[in-house]
C-alpha cells in the first residue's frame, strides 16, 4: 500500500517541481511588467503586483522602430511557415508513398540537415548575400527561415502520411478521384495534427531566430523583434519594468499560439515521431 502510494506520488512531485521551475520565470516576467517601479526596486520581493500598471508596456511600444520590427517579424515568420508547409507536404508525400531511386539518400540528407547547426553557416550566408547584393533583404530572410524548418517538417509529415492506410487513397481513386484529388480530399484532412505541430515548431524557430538576422540585416527597417529585444536594455538602461514588458510582448504571440494549438500540437509531435 505504502509502496504503491510512493510509486504514484514521486512522478507527480517531480512534475510539479519541473512545472514550477519552468513556469515561475515566465510568471515573474509578466508580473514585473505590470508592477510599478517602486515595487520592482523594493528590497523585499513583491510576489504579486499590488497596484498593476501598463505604463511599462506603453514605454516599450513607443520604442524606436518597434512597429516596423513587429511587421517584419510577422511577415517573415508567417510566409516562411506557409511556404515550408506547401513544399514539405509535397516532399513528404513523395517520400512516404512513392518508390524512386535515391529515396533513402534523400531521407538521410534531410536528417543531416536537421542536425546541422545553422549558426555555423552564418558566415557563408553573409558572403552569398553580400556578393549577390541582397543584404537587408526580407525575402532572403524568409527563404532562409523556410529552409531552416523544412527538414523537420518533411520528416514529421512523412510519418503522418505513412501512417494513413493506402486503402483510403486507393478507394478514392477507384471512385474516380485523381491522385491529387485523393490527396486533397482524403489525406490532407487527416494531417491536421501534423500540420499544427510542424507549423508551431516553424513559427517558434523563425520568430526567435537571432544570429542570422543580426548578421544579414543591419538596416533597422529590415530587422526583426529578436534584435529589438536584445538592444532594448541598452536604450532604456535599468528600466526593468520596460525591459520585462518588452520581453512579454515578444513572448506573447508564441504563448498564445501554443495555448491554442497545444493539444493537437503535442499529439502531432509524438504521433509523427513514432510512425512511418
Amino acid at each position: 500500500m505504502i509502496r504503491s502510494f510512493f510509486g504514484r506520488a514521486w512522478p507527480n512531485a517531480v512534475a510539479v517541481i519541473l512545472f514550477v521551475g519552468f513556469a515561475f520565470p515566465v510568471y515573474w516576467m509578466f508580473a514585473t511588467a505590470v508592477k510599478p517601479t517602486t515595487e520592482i526596486i523594493s528590497e523585499e520581493p513583491v510576489w504579486f503586483p499590488r497596484d498593476p500598471t501598463f505604463e511599462h508596456f506603453q514605454t516599450a511600444v513607443r520604442a524606436e522602430n518597434f512597429w516596423i520590427m513587429v511587421r517584419n517579424s510577422l511577415t517573415v515568420t508567417i510566409i516562411a511557415v506557409l511556404l515550408c508547409l506547401i513544399l514539405a507536404l509535397a516532399a513528404a508525400f513523395a517520400i512516404a508513398r512513392m518508390r524512386f531511386k535515391g529515396r533513402k539518400g534523400f531521407i538521410l540528407i534531410f536528417m543531416i540537415a536537421q542536425m546541422a547547426p545553422w549558426e555555423v553557416m552564418v558566415i557563408s550566408l553573409y558572403m552569398i548575400a553580400r556578393d549577390g547584393d541582397i543584404l537587408n533583404s526580407l525575402p532572403l530572410l524568409t527563404l532562409i527561415y523556410m529552409v531552416m524548418v523544412l527538414p523537420f517538417t518533411v520528416l514529421t509529415l512523412r510519418g503522418f502520411i505513412a501512417a494513413i492506410p493506402r486503402e483510403l487513397e486507393e478507394s478514392a481513386m477507384v471512385d474516380g478521384c485523381s491522385r491529387s484529388q485523393a490527396f486533397i480530399k482524403v489525406i490532407f484532412p487527416l494531417l491536421a495534427p501534423g500540420l499544427m505541430s510542424t507549423s508551431l515548431f516553424g513559427f517558434i524557430t523563425a520568430w526567435n531566430e537571432f544570429p542570422i538576422v543580426m548578421i544579414l540585416n543591419k538596416d533597422p527597417e529590415a530587422q526583426t523583434l529578436p534584435l529589438w529585444i536584445s538592444r532594448f536594455q541598452s536604450v532604456f538602461g535599468d528600466d526593468w519594468g520596460a525591459t520585462m514588458a518588452a520581453s512579454s510582448i515578444f513572448a506573447l504571440p508564441v504563448l498564445l499560439l501554443f495555448l491554442f494549438l497545444q493539444r493537437k500540437a503535442v499529439g502531432g509531435l509524438t504521433s509523427g515521431a513514432v510512425k512511418g
